[in-house]
C-alpha cells in the first residue's frame, strides 16, 4: 500500500508530459495541413486562370490572330460595338483567314447542331437587315462568275454567298471577286447519292451561322440569274411562300422509287419528287439541318435508281410544311425527252428573245397573284455562253425588269 503511494506522483508527471507532448503534436499537424491548404489553394488558383485563359469558346471559329502593332488610339473613343458570336457572322474581314475557306474545323454533326440553335428572344440585339444567301454547289470553278459579279455589284449587305466546291479543287478567286473567301469545308459529291444532301445540308448549315440570312437559294455552276438583283431580292424576301418543287408523281420515276422498309415513318401518300435546285426560308432550313428523323430513312432505303436529292426535301416540305410552299421551283429547267438529264444551253441560244420568253413564258401564283414572272433562275448554261451573257446584260439586269 505504502508503495502505491510513493509511486503515484511519478505517474500523473508521466500522464502530464504525456498531454503536453499531444497538445505540442496536435499544433504541429495543425501548421503543417495550414500550410498545405493554402499551398494548394493558391496552385489551383493559378492553374485555373491559365485553364480560363486556354479553354477555346465552342462559338469561336478563328485560329489565334497574327500580332500587329496597334493602331493609334483616336482622340475620342466611340462606344464598343455590339458583341456578336463570330460564328454568327458571315463578314469576309472577321471569318475568312485562309483565302480559300471559310474557317471552322467543326465536324457535320457539329456544325448542324450549331445551325439548329435558334434564339427565343425575337428582337436582335443589333440593326438586322434580312439577306438572300446564294449557295453554290459545285465541282471546282464558277464559269460563269463575271455574271454574277455583275448581278452583285453595289449591293452589299442584301447577301451573302457560300461555294461548296469538290475538297480537291484547290484553285481560289482574286482577292476583288465576290466570290473570294467564300468557299466553305466540303466533301466529295458524287451524283444521285445522299452525299448530295449532305453537301447542300452543309450549305445550308454554315448559311445558317449568319442570323441576318432570311431566305435560302441554291444554285450550280451553270446557272444565271435572270433578273436584276433587286427585283430578285424583293420577290423573295417579301414572299409569303418558299419555292420547293414537290408534286405526288404516279409513274415509275415517281412512287415507283418508293421503298416500303421507309413505312411507317413515311408512307407512299406523303412520298413527293421535284427539282434539286429549291429556295426555302430560314425555318425550313432548320428543319433540313436539324432533321434527324426522316433523313436516315433516306439514307438507308434511297439509292439510285432512287436519288434522294429529287425526293427528301421534296417529301420532308410536304410532310412538314404543306401549307407555306408554292410547290414549284424558282429555277427554269429544261428537261430533255429521254435521258435523267436536262439540256444544255449553249451561245447559239443566248439571245434576248429566248431569255424573254424564259422569264415571261410562264405563268404561277406569288402571294396569291396571278403572275408570269415565275422563273428567277435558268441552269445548265455552258462556258461559251459567258460573253453572249455580258453583252445582254444592261438588257437582263435592267431596272425596268
Amino acid at each position: 500500500m505504502g508503495n502505491d503511494q510513493s509511486q503515484f506522483p511519478s505517474t500523473v508527471k508521466l500522464f502530464n508530459a504525456y498531454l503536453q507532448f499531444n497538445h505540442v503534436f496536435r499544433f504541429l499537424f495543425f501548421v503543417i495541413g495550414l500550410s498545405i491548404g493554402i499551398t494548394a489553394s493558391f496552385y489551383l488558383q493559378c492553374f485555373s486562370l491559365n485553364l480560363q485563359a486556354t479553354i477555346v469558346s465552342p462559338f469561336s471559329l478563328l485560329p489565334p490572330p497574327v500580332l500587329q502593332p496597334p493602331p493609334p488610339s483616336p482622340s475620342k473613343s466611340p462606344p464598343p460595338p455590339l458583341e456578336i458570336p463570330t460564328a454568327l457572322v458571315s463578314d469576309q474581314s472577321t471569318i475568312e483567314i485562309d483565302t480559300r475557306f471559310f474557317v471552322h474545323n467543326m465536324s457535320d454533326k457539329e456544325l448542324f447542331w450549331q445551325a439548329s440553335m435558334v434564339p427565343r428572344i425575337e428582337a436582335f440585339p443589333y440593326e438586322r437587315v434580312p439577306k438572300v444567301a446564294f449557295m453554290f454547289s459545285t465541282k471546282g470553278p464558277i464559269p460563269l462568275a463575271p455574271l454574277w459579279e455583275k448581278f452583285f455589284e453595289g449591293q452589299e449587305g442584301l447577301y451573302t454567298i457560300y461555294v461548296h466546291p469538290d475538297p480537291f479543287y484547290s484553285e481560289t478567286f482574286p482577292e476583288n471577286s465576290v466570290f473570294y473567301g467564300r468557299r466553305i469545308p466540303s466533301k466529295p459529291v458524287q451524283w444521285g447519292k445522299p452525299s448530295m444532301i449532305d453537301a447542300e445540308r452543309r450549305l445550308l448549315a454554315n448559311a445558317l451561322l449568319d442570323f441576318s440570312n432570311e431566305r435560302f437559294v441554291l444554285l450550280s455552276d451553270t446557272c444565271i440569274p435572270l433578273f436584276n438583283f433587286t427585283t430578285i431580292y424583293t420577290y423573295l424576301i417579301n414572299s409569303n411562300e418558299t419555292f420547293v418543287a414537290s408534286y405526288d408523281d404516279p409513274r415509275k420515276i415517281g412512287r415507283g422509287r418508293y421503298n416500303h422498309k421507309m413505312w411507317p415513318t413515311i408512307s407512299i401518300s406523303q412520298w413527293r419528287k421535284g427539282s434539286q435546285w429549291f429556295e426555302v426560308n430560314q425555318k425550313i432550313a432548320i428543319d433540313i439541318v436539324s432533321d434527324q428523323k426522316y433523313y436516315p430513312i433516306f439514307s438507308a432505303y434511297c439509292h439510285p435508281p432512287c436519288y434522294t436529292d429529287e425526293h427528301y426535301i421534296p417529301t420532308l416540305v410536304n410532310i412538314l410544311f404543306p401549307v407555306e410552299n408554292s410547290n414549284r421551283s424558282i429555277t427554269r429547267v429544261e428537261w430533255r425527252r429521254s435521258g435523267p438529264h436536262p439540256e444544255r444551253f449553249t451561245k447559239q441560244d443566248v439571245t434576248v428573245e429566248f431569255l424573254n420568253h424564259i422569264r415571261f413564258g410562264a405563268n404561277c401564283t406569288y402571294n396569291g397573284n396571278t403572275t408570269s414572272v415565275c422563273f428567277l433562275f435558268a441552269r445548265k448554261f455552258v462556258p461559251n455562253t459567258l460573253q453572249p451573257l455580258l453583252k445582254i446584260a444592261s438588257i437582263l439586269f435592267s431596272s425596268n425588269t
